[in-house]
């Protein structure tokens, strides 16, 4: 029922949503007024006042949104003075002052709009009958449904603040995470650069009968593999600055390194921490060894942090065109607070910058399990 109420006004006051709506609005109901002031008939001095008095309290509405107190307080100081007169209000007197009720409490605040309703209160007191009191509710209703439609609003208007800033956040730190990411994998192309330096020189140098044009070839190749060397580790500075990351002279990891990581697992968590591999082991890009890495290193970091004691197993199974990771927990499964950080963030940019695809979430039996799909492009190894 509110809703409906709610959508009718609302699109009443599309309708009227033009600079002259509301002045439209006043004019139709102040002749309205007059129209059932002269109509009633009565003595000329108290159709006069009655004429007055009408006008105070529907052309007001011509200063509603900008100017709602005023125009509430007007209309409603001349519905009271007719009131106190002994005089009926115009039923466009009483629209007027449901729709300057409903105005203030759309655009302030229920300790502003209050007000509006205690001079009502005061007239059901002091005149108990069914009229006082209808006029009461109704004026009340109208404040009441202004206020709830205002604070609707204004929800929702914090609620799309709040999900900008959340984006916001979480931009921020995706750009964190490809920065690192993209530090990483940098150092293992400057070291595949400064192979190519190196084989260069030394094909140039040990080669017995090289023609000259080949010396000059090889002679350049080296030039400009360590050109490319030297932008690159201006690059590194760069990246290093946007992660975060103080530099290191130890070599990017790769699944090599895996058997040592889950022996620091074990010993760190106390708890059983298994390697399990299937499939054909062969050589991998080392692009994709450092992702695959560094992704079971963030899920035993979440593992130890969210399920302490738990026991892991982490699964590396090599096909004919991708490398699978899954990591899985015994614990409790997920936590409230276990997506507040950005581990699952990085994982998934990590794998994503391989063309890969992660999941993570709770187990069939329990847990929580992380599974990746990296692909491997064989023809290059």
């Amino acid at each position: 029922m509110f809703v409906s109420v709610a959508g009718l006004i609302e699109r009443a006051q599309r309708a009227v949503a033009p600079p002259d709506g509301p002045l439209i609005i006043a004019a139709t109901l102040a002749l309205l007024a007059m129209l059932e002031v002269v109509a009633a008939g009565g003595e000329p001095a108290e159709v006069s006042t009655a004429l007055l008095l009408c006008l105070c309290a529907t052309t007001p509405l011509a200063l509603v949104p900008g100017q709602a107190l005023v125009a509430a307080g007007a209309v409603t100081v001349a519905n009271v003075l007719t009131l106190a007169g002994d005089l009926t209000p115009t039923l466009p007197a009483y629209a007027a002052q449901l729709i300057a009720g409903y105005q203030l409490g759309r655009n302030r605040s229920r300790r502003v709009s209050l007000p509006v309703v205690l001079p009502f209160v005061a007239y059901a007191v002091a005149r108990p009958d069914l009229a006082a009191l209808l006029l009461l509710v109704a004026v009340a209703a109208a404040v009441a449904l202004g206020n709830a439609l205002r604070e609707r609003r204004e929800a929702a208007a914090r609620s799309g603040t709040h999900q900008v800033m959340a984006d916001s956040l979480l931009e921020h730190a995706a750009r964190g995470e490809r920065a690192r990411i993209a530090r990483e994998l940098h150092d293992v192309v400057a070291h595949h650069i400064s192979l190519i330096a190196v084989q260069a020189e030394t094909a140039r140098l040990t080669t017995p009968g090289l023609p000259p044009d080949g010396a000059r070839r090889l002679a350049a190749i080296g030039d400009t593999a360590r050109s490319a060397l030297t932008e690159m580790r201006r690059l590194l500075g760069v990246l290093r600055e946007d992660a975060g990351t103080a530099p290191t002279r130890a070599p990017q990891p790769g699944l090599e390194q895996l058997n040592d990581l889950i022996d620091d697992a074990r010993e760190t968590a106390g708890a059983s921490t298994r390697l399990i591999v299937r499939g054909t082991v062969g050589p991998l890009d080392p692009g994709i060894q450092l992702t695959a890495y560094r992704i079971v290193q963030e899920a035993l970091t979440n593992a130890r942090r969210h399920a302490p004691g738990a026991a892991v197993d982490v699964e590396l199974v090599y096909t004919v065109d991708a490398l699978r990771l899954c990591v899985r927990d015994s614990g409790p499964g997920p936590s409230r607070d276990a997506g507040s950080g950005h581990g699952l963030l990085g994982m998934r940019e990590r794998a994503v910058m391989v063309g890969g695809t992660l999941s993570a979430g709770p187990g069939r039996t329990g847990g929580f399990v992380v599974e990746a799909v990296l692909p491997v492009d064989r023809s290059v190894l």
